[in-house]
């Protein structure tokens, strides 16, 4: 038997890309025959640990493994293949996010749903990567057993030195708050420095906002973004655009307070990447971010930047209640290790292999 992995793209650093490789370590530290094959590969990937999928001839005992949360051609492809299949289940951000601001990401987006949804009765299993997701699927008539299994995320490179020009620049006084992420209209980065804005002219004149992530493909909503900004009046937001990993470990040194306004994540690693800081979550009870919260954080039911502003300097202030978000957060944090995902991946596999030998 092979377990074939199938990606449209494997990126370098990114959420699939680790989980994909993660997986293939997990595949192969049980002498299974495994391969990754992918329509492009970041230049950066080790040599050789993947090959194009037009490379791949499926046989009738393989079981593939197909990463999904885009439109792409090997979607299609790994449907329609006679072997056992099962989907890994990433999410496709709904298209009208980016009607107003990249209509190619919108088609691409709706392409890729209604690849999602017609392939319905292609696969065996889904593994989504949040109930969330899961719930999705039900929705698009999938009717084959679907388990959630969270992304493996690499909590060693973590333990990374950070950039130490990052912290030098911002070692002061200041209330540091953050959100990483893509810059794009699904993230809602318009509601977070609405927030920061009541905040810091209600509560705490010297704080900034650090807004980190690649605005690639919506330059035009990150420009909207800082018009909003001076529109506003507020000091001291910060975009940081394409951001080198020791940068990014620079800018969750510094957070005292992590704030997500999303309205659609499909998990949202950087909430569990905050976990592991011991920064504070503040965030938008939207699609998967209760599931990947799992009980810890501070929710919000709704959207409201006095509110919301309120509740941000009542965490960085009443230190019993910062305290409880962090400890909660550890708990669940303990979910989340590799050891505890790999056994999950395990018990999913196993089962789905024994049936059908």
């Amino acid at each position: 038997m092979r377990i074939v992995q199938v990606v449209p793209w494997l990126g370098y650093g990114d959420a699939i890309g680790n989980d994909v490789l993660a997986i293939d370590r997990t595949i192969k530290s049980r002498n299974i025959d495994t391969k990754i094959y992918v329509e492009g590969i970041d230049s950066r990937i080790e040599p050789g640990l993947a090959e194009n999928i037009k490379n791949y001839s499926p046989q009738k005992d393989d079981l593939v493994l197909l990463h999904v949360s885009a439109s792409a051609d090997s979607n299609e492809l790994a449907a329609d293949m006679d072997c056992r299949k099962v989907m890994i289940y990433h999410n496709i951000t709904p298209p009208e996010f980016f009607d107003r601001y990249n209509k190619k990401n919108a088609e691409q987006c709706r392409k890729g749903l209604e690849q999602v949804k017609a392939m319905n009765n292609s696969f065996d299993m889904v593994l989504a990567v949040s109930e969330f997701n899961r719930q999705n699927l039900l929705e698009m008539g999938y009717t084959c057993e679907i388990n959630v299994l969270p992304i493996v995320i690499p909590f060693e490179d973590y333990k990374k030195q950070p950039s130490a020009k990052i912290l030098e620049k911002y070692d002061d006084d200041y209330t540091n708050i953050l959100f990483l992420g893509r810059t794009a209209p699904n993230k809602k980065q318009e509601d977070v420095i609405a927030a920061f804005n009541f905040y810091q002219k209600n509560y705490n004149p010297k704080s900034r906002l650090f807004i980190a992530g690649n605005s690639k493909g919506c330059e035009n909503y990150c420009e909207q973004l800082k018009e909003y900004v001076k529109q506003l009046g507020t000091k001291n937001v910060h975009f940081t655009g394409h951001t080198k990993f020791e940068e990014i470990l620079a800018y969750y040194r510094l957070a005292d307070l992590f704030l997500c306004m999303s309205e659609h994540e499909g998990f949202c690693v950087p909430l569990v990447e905050s976990m592991f800081f011991n920064i504070p979550i503040l965030a938008y009870a939207s699609s998967a971010i209760p599931d990947t919260l799992g009980g810890s954080g501070f929710l919000l039911r709704e959207k409201n930047p006095a509110i919301t502003g309120s509740v941000i300097n009542r965490i960085l202030t009443d230190k019993n209640l910062r305290y409880d978000i962090i400890k909660n957060q550890q708990e669940r944090l303990t979910d989340f290790e590799h050891s505890n995902i790999e056994s999950l991946f395990w018990k999913y596999i196993d089962k789905f292999i024994s049936k059908r030998d």
